[in-house]
């Protein structure tokens, strides 16, 4: 069954979603641009062909002008029945036609001029901007005016001049437009649906498949089947889809992880509180055996008490690692030898054991160091040490130490199988190197944190035989006043 409050589950969050405007998608904007981009397309279509249309009709009246005067150049005596000269006129729908020769201006022929000439057209100069400019304004004029054509004469002359009504050329222009915006209408439309269909293919479905996928995964960002599969492409979009991919997956790794470091910290917490009052009264009871006079009890009495505290410690701080970062290091120069010597007793190595303790202190080291987190370190690294040797036939755990001025340097090698390269490079991060059952893959981390408290380092050497950790911890620089002061006390 379902929680009762899943409908519920963000009551901030909804009220949002629920104002906020459903915008529009990619499809819809690139749709809205398709279409002004094939709207200019037309204009500048449009425009040119028009003027270009206008040209040709006048250019195509000059050549009829031009056969007609020569017809009436021909004629006997240049006298041509006024008949015959209505009929040429009409044949070429012009009102008059005149020819210019040397200083001479000679009308061949006329139906009769009633009124003053409108416009006058010289196609011996006429530009393509002002055909463009020309031709709107005779196409948006009502009425029928007087437009007087000028061009080359057919002969010798100096130019040829024809009259023609302006509205027989306007319906013309209202024709030629409406088929030409037809078929442009047309094309425009076949070519703007190739080019969203290509456009919609090629972007527009890819970028939604990266948004739906980043919103399935926002919805569960710990499902590794929400993850994007990447396609083929070589392009931008196939860069955003392999590297959306690889974000995905480490993202689910480390939510992994988490989930995993929470459960620990889970159960380590309900452990911690149980394990530290059995641990009390273990104290309790260690209090009251150092008390016994036998010289023996005497001797382990002391060890006993101090890993009891040490217990105790640990088990407040376990959750440290998790929640927090390890108290700072209590500094003081120590001698090391007395810590391995704990630590080989801690790690049940001091009786007779088939792991041969090597142990090749310089004598009198000493290093700045907390003794307790020391102690950590080196346990740590024993203990993985000795879990590395088991199943092999030459079991040797070697600890040196030696200083390098005013840097303390100690080394923990075994002669295991050493470190698989595949785990060398997240060596000391928490959860990844741990590979034996029931481990936590912690030791490494811990002991990684706690030298790098010191101001130290830890670092697997390599060429080695088996694994080899080198820690080097510096001292501490002392100021040159408190050494005066120090000095001035004794």
């Amino acid at each position: 069954m379902a929680p009762a409050n899943d409908d519920h589950s963000d009551p901030v969050k909804a009220p949002e979603q629920a104002r906020q405007p459903r915008r529009l998608g990619l499809s819809g904007k690139l749709l809205l641009l398709t279409i002004p981009l094939v709207m200019i397309a037309e204009v500048l279509i449009y425009v040119p062909s028009m003027a270009n249309f206008w040209t040709n009709r006048l250019n195509a009246r000059l050549a009829s002008a031009n056969t007609a005067a020569l017809v009436l150049d021909a004629a006997p005596s240049g006298m041509v029945p006024d008949t015959l000269a209505r009929q040429i006129l009409d044949s070429i729908g012009a009102r008059a036609v005149a020819i210019k020769l040397g200083q001479q201006r000679r009308l061949l022929a006329s139906t009769g001029l009633t009124r003053a000439i409108d416009h006058d057209v010289d196609m011996r100069t006429l530009t393509p901007w002002t055909s463009i400019v020309t031709s709107f304004e005779m196409m948006f004029e009502t009425g029928n005016q007087a437009i007087r054509i000028i061009g080359p004469p057919p002969g010798g002359g100096q130019f040829l001049e024809v009259v023609v009504d302006e509205q027989p050329l306007r319906k013309s222009m209202y024709r030629f437009s409406r088929n030409l915006l037809l078929v442009s209408l047309a094309i425009a439309i076949l070519t703007a649906a190739l080019v969203y269909l290509a456009l919609h293919f090629l972007f527009v479905r890819p970028m939604r498949r990266l948004t739906e996928s980043l919103v399935d995964f926002h919805e569960n960002p710990e499902s590794a089947a929400r993850i994007i599969v990447p396609s083929n492409r070589s392009d931008e979009i196939g860069v955003a889809e392999r590297e959306l991919s690889d974000m995905q997956r480490d993202l689910v790794s480390m939510l992994h992880q988490k989930s995993r470091l929470a459960a620990l910290g889970l159960a380590v917490s309900k452990i911690n509180h149980d394990l530290r009052n059995l641990l009390a009264s273990s104290q309790l009871l260690s209090d009251q055996l150092a008390s016994v006079p036998d010289p023996r009890v005497q001797r382990f009495a002391p060890k006993l008490m101090r890993s009891l505290e040490r217990a105790i410690a640990f088990c407040q701080s376990t959750l440290s690692y998790g929640r927090a970062q390890e108290a700072a290091p209590d500094r003081r120069m120590i001698l090391i030898e007395p810590v391995v010597a704990e630590v080989r007793e801690s790690a049940g190595l001091a009786a007779e054991t088939s792991i041969t303790w090597i142990s090749a202190i310089e004598r009198g080291l000493m290093a700045d160091a907390d003794p307790d987190q020391l102690f950590r370190v080196l346990l740590n690294l024993v203990r993985n040490a000795e879990q590395a040797l088991e199943g092999q036939p030459a079991t040797q755990i070697r600890i040196t130490g030696r200083r390098e001025g005013a840097v303390a340097i100690i080394e923990v090698s075994d002669t295991g199988p050493g470190i698989p390269p595949a785990t060398r490079e997240n060596l000391f991060k928490a959860f990844q190197t741990s590979g034996r059952p029931g481990g936590s893959g912690l030791g490494l981390a811990i002991a990684a944190e706690l030298v790098g408290a010191h101001g130290g380092e830890i670092h697997l050497v390599e060429g080695t035989i088996g694994a080899t950790f080198r820690i080097t911890i510096p001292d501490r620089p002392v100021e040159l006043l408190s050494v005066r002061n120090e000095r001035a006390r004794a």
